[in-house]
């Protein structure tokens, strides 16, 4: 029987309310507390098959998802089946698959697995969260965790309920595992090569990050074909509670590491805007493969056909007095290259910046740019040799009179997809440990926060 066929058959008969002979050796691994039991709820977003992108050994082969019919499952199954039967290192996933409108009432009731992974349709999110670590269940979520301060609130209630019943709830922040991130982060903290982050303001900020988004593109070799609700703010969240949750994230990550941040103290939001990327009836098509917009996203149409999505957001807040600027953007297509990550930090002694333009062949490129460029080369080389001894094979070199490039090798660029995978690596040490390390708690609090204030603040202007 191929891969394929195995997964509709599971899936029938998970529906039908039987067990076929994996599932009897699944409920018979129960026993086996060593085992992480994955619990897919709802996958309508492509993050929850990356995170089985690979098979671990501590995470057991059956995954029982629990979901509504429809093609956004499908697109879930078909990717995990490609991962099972592609030619190189393939996968060994079995799918046991509950579809029907009650799908988390299901899975609530049953709690087939120990470890619930969301990924997909954010409107019911934060309490699918919140009920699962209720019930006992830990959480592997992808970002974002809350969409607007309604949502805050509850992951709030969620961490506390978590916490009481000793299971970990988790989001998935794959940018910490990007290289050019990892560098930046290090030279940061590399006293002599940067000295202190620039005291700054709110009109010149210590930190600028932008990042580009776009949403037609390709995910393991395929075109992406995206959920309608993706466009509703409602149901996926405005970018600035989306995909500003990474950037805000990597702020916390690299400037305060391993600290304890309290959002009622540390953090100040004094401004924040939100404004649309329209979208044509054709664009929008070749998205999603609908050619009628839904009556929910009716009250975002223009001239009778044009979508104005809610694509972008702006804002400039403080982070223990460090000013910061964060852009989160999304356009249709790229022209060339993909998704894109635009940084500076900016350092009493020198200015570290991520671009990923034309020049670097749309590749993230780390760049030193010394305040006083006469006389660091020794300085630079120290530093850059400070970092090979982690990263081997790092180097720098002088590219004019003013900068120098961080030079990475290509052992480095594993690419996006492979982050999924580290990220479940450091959750299932998280796991075997029983804790999560004493400052994630607070940073994530810290972050949900930050963009669901912000959002609160664009939206009443």
């Amino acid at each position: 029987m191929t891969n394929s066929k195995a997964i509709l058959l599971a899936a029938a008969v998970a529906a039908s309310g039987c067990q076929s002979p994996s599932e009897n050796k699944a409920d018979a691994g129960q026993n086996d507390s060593s085992m992480v039991k994955l619990i897919t709820l709802d996958p309508g977003h492509f993050h929850a098959a990356l995170v089985q992108k690979k098979n671990y050994p501590d995470i057991d082969t059956n995954v029982y998802v629990y979901a509504p019919d429809g093609p956004e499952v499908e697109a879930h199954l078909s990717l995990i089946n490609q991962y099972n039967t592609r030619a190189e290192d393939p996968t060994h996933w079995n799918e046991i698959v509950y579809k029907g409108a009650d799908f988390a009432e299901k899975m609530f009731a049953e709690k087939k697995g120990n470890v619930v992974v969301l990924a997909g349709n954010n409107r019911l999110k934060t309490d699918y969260i919140k009920r699962s670590v209720e019930e006992g269940l830990n959480v592997l979520g992808d970002k974002p965790m809350a969409i607007n301060t309604e949502n805050f609130t509850k992951l709030v209630q969620a961490f506390d309920e978590a916490q009481k019943n000793n299971v970990l709830l988790y989001d998935i922040m794959t940018e910490r595992s990007e290289i050019t991130n990892i560098l930046q982060k290090a030279l940061m903290h590399d006293s002599t090569l940067f000295g202190e982050i620039k005291k700054g303001s709110a009109k010149d900020p210590s930190i600028i990050i932008e990042s580009i988004h776009y949403f037609f593109k390709t995910v393991s070799g395929k075109p992406l074909i995206r959920p309608v609700w993706f466009f509703d703010p409602a149901q996926q969240g405005d970018a600035i509670a989306d995909v500003g949750t990474h950037l805000v994230d990597i702020i916390q990550w690299q400037c305060f590491p391993e600290v304890s941040l309290d959002y009622n103290k540390d953090i100040n939001i004094s401004s924040a805007r939100i404004w649309p990327t329209p979208l044509t009836p054709a664009q929008f098509s070749s998205i999603t493969g609908k050619n009628e917009y839904p009556d929910y996203l009716k009250p975002y149409i223009e001239k009778d056909s044009i979508l104005q999505t809610h694509a972008n957001g702006e804002m400039n807040y403080t982070i223990k007095g460090i000013p910061v600027k964060i852009t989160a953007r999304w356009d249709y297509k790229a022209e060339a290259g993909g998704d894109s990550h635009h940084a500076t930090v900016k350092g009493t002694k020198a200015t570290l910046e991520i671009r990923q333009g034309k020049e670097e062949n749309y590749k993230p490129v780390l760049y030193i740019i010394p305040a006083d460029s006469k006389h660091a080369e020794n300085i630079i080389h120290q530093s850059i040799a400070a970092v090979s001894a982690e990263y081997p094979g790092v180097t720098a070199e002088k590219i004019n009179d003013k900068e120098w490039k961080v030079v990475i090798p290509a052992k480095y660029d594993i690419g996006h997809e492979a982050h999924f995978a580290q990220v479940m690596e450091r959750y299932l040490q998280y796991l075997k440990d029983k804790k999560l390390p004493e400052w994630e708690i607070p940073g994530m609090l810290a972050k949900y926060y930050t963009t669901t204030k912000a959002l609160e603040i664009a939206t009443k202007k």
